[in-house]
């Protein structure tokens, strides 16, 4: 799911994390986001049902285009979903636009070099309306005035940066629980988080007098070798030292020792500081997904930031 960063502004992200979920068999949908597998004798489809934020997002697919956008239409009627996002590939592009899908964003070299376009299909008028669009595009006009990010700065030497395990994760779900007041996935739960790094997610974090005071992670898909970095918390009194950048930075390298190039981050489009840490670390702008997750109380505008770590 990929994931999301949700920070209070500043250099708080707000990433919700889409690909944080839990692969389950089909069974009813509950406020935890589920990924199932469907194999039919004509097509191959994994898919995420997202209660939580009223959408369904198939994360993989194969075989015969015209029944797996009919099987995926049953999916959105059981299931009641506003929203159908597709991570799909160049060459289905007329069959999506024939069913009426747009493109809303994408990842450069997602599939194993080869790009994700999102396409997406509303289901509900009051999702498919933006009042703070024009808002968000000013705002991505201003961060592209920007100079780049000053690769020199370091902070306080009380700050250590390391990576985390399980023996961590007590300390990494108190931080989560403290940033997020209301987050889709239980990233505030122990155990939650021993499982993500069972499934391959990678935490780096900074420490303060013993205490976990940043932290993020990257969620890595490795069939396709793409990650996307998400869950991004910094404590409100540490936020001035640029924590956020360098911790990203670190997942990077991180990256880049495991042979995974494509790197991208989901933005919550209000914020100003996110968007600006990750075009300041050499992110490209790659569209916005209108309506796509809850933050708080309402539904927010997310940007997609993707960045080629073979340029770096």
């Amino acid at each position: 799911m990929s994931g999301y960063i949700l920070e209070p502004d500043f250099f708080a992200q707000s990433l919700f994390s889409w690909n944080r979920t839990i692969k389950k068999g089909a069974e009813p949908m509950s406020q935890l986001a589920t990924t199932i597998c469907l194999q039919e004798l004509t097509f191959y489809l994994e898919v995420c049902l997202d209660p939580f934020n009223k959408r369904i997002r198939v994360d993989d697919y194969r075989g015969n285009i015209q029944l797996i956008l009919r099987k995926l239409e049953e999916l959105v009627r059981e299931q009641q979903a506003e929203k159908l996002i597709i991570k799909g590939r160049s060459e289905d592009t007329v069959a999506f636009y024939e069913h009426g899908f747009q493109p809303e964003a994408m990842v450069d070299r997602y599939f194993l070099g080869t790009d994700a376009w999102f396409f997406t299909k509303f289901y509900s008028s009051n999702r498919k309306k933006s009042d703070h669009w024009m808002v968000e595009d000013g705002i991505i006009h201003r961060i592209f005035q920007l100079s780049p990010a000053n690769q020199g700065t370091s902070p306080p030497k009380e700050y250590q940066l390391n990576k985390v395990d399980q023996s961590n994760a007590t300390e990494l779900s108190a931080l989560y629980r403290q940033v997020f007041q209301i987050y889709p996935t239980p990233l505030n739960d122990p155990e939650y988080v021993k499982k993500t790094m069972e499934d391959g997610t990678i935490y780096y974090a900074f420490f303060n007098q013993g205490e976990i005071v940043s932290a993020a992670s990257a969620e890595i898909n490795s069939f396709y070798k793409n990650a996307e970095l998400t869950d991004c918390a910094t404590l409100s009194q540490h936020r001035k030292y640029g924590l956020m950048k360098l911790l990203l930075q670190e997942l990077e390298e991180e990256l880049k020792r495991n042979g995974i190039f494509c790197a991208y981050s989901i933005a919550r489009a209000l914020s100003f500081g996110m968007n600006a840490a990750l075009y300041q670390l050499g992110y490209k702008y790659r569209g916005r997904l209108m309506n796509n997750v809850y933050i708080y109380d309402k539904l927010e505008n997310m940007n997609m930031w993707v960045k080629n770590l073979t340029n770096c």
